[in-house]
């Protein structure tokens, strides 16, 4: 099977994961009630955020893509000269995330060694596997399509992270199964954190609890809009 996407069709693959458990939060955080109030906020926040991005015309969901495939492309080659050589891990769009496969092809054809994330075992964090235009596709985790179990296993240098919401703090307001902050707590070195969401998305804050790590950077349709300087 194969899931290579045919360009002006859509903005994002029509596939939707099921939702992962909204509830999720750090059973060793200081104040589990406290957690738990945090928990229900960001899971009305995530319907809140989704309706403004499901409310997206797919003309208006590819111009985002495009937009932030331009600012994305312009970020990654003043800050890391391209990234010829390193790993980048992208992601695969689903549930209207924006579509930056053109983008992936691209950078694969100027020398980046492209990874995607899969879950391969629950609760535990992501491994990356290699990724090429020529990749066949399989279904993952929540009919997400992956490349295959024998695609070689890479740790990424650079890692695309989607939101549905972002602070100028770079926190990140995901899906809620804690998948990416558990993977930035355990690689070593950890690779810089790129966040991807619409520049409407922007929230005063997520409530930060133990388990939540800031990115390094956030890029909306509206160019760089958060960096932190250190760790």
């Amino acid at each position: 099977m194969s899931d290579t996407p045919k360009p002006g069709r859509y903005a994002s693959s029509p596939c939707m994961a099921a939702e992962v458990d909204p509830t999720y939060f750090d059973p060793d955080a200081t104040d589990p009630e406290q957690a738990r109030d945090v928990a229900r906020w960001r899971k009305s926040e995530r319907a809140r955020l989704r309706g403004l991005r499901d409310a997206l015309s797919v003309a208006a969901r590819q111009e985002v893509g495009r937009a932030i495939s331009d600012h994305l492309r312009a970020v990654v080659k003043e800050k890391f000269n391209g990234a010829r050589g390193k790993v980048l891990s992208c992601y695969w769009p689903i549930k209207g995330e924006p579509d930056l496969r053109g983008l992936m092809a691209e950078w694969h054809a100027d020398g980046v060694l492209i990874a995607l994330p899969i879950v391969e075992v629950k609760a535990a964090p992501l491994v990356f596997r290699r990724w090429t235009p020529e990749t066949q596709m399989v279904r993952g985790d929540w009919n997400i399509p992956v490349p295959p179990p024998e695609a070689e296993q890479v740790t990424p240098d650079i890692t695309l992270a989607p939101m549905i919401g972002w602070t100028t703090e770079c926190y990140r307001l995901g899906y809620g199964g804690g998948y990416f902050d558990r993977t930035l707590a355990v690689l070593d070195p950890r690779p810089v954190s790129i966040g991807i969401a619409l520049s409407d998305a922007r929230i005063e804050t997520i409530y930060p609890q133990p388990h939540d790590i800031p990115l390094d950077m956030v890029v909306t349709d509206a160019g760089l809009r958060a960096e932190r300087t250190g760790r």
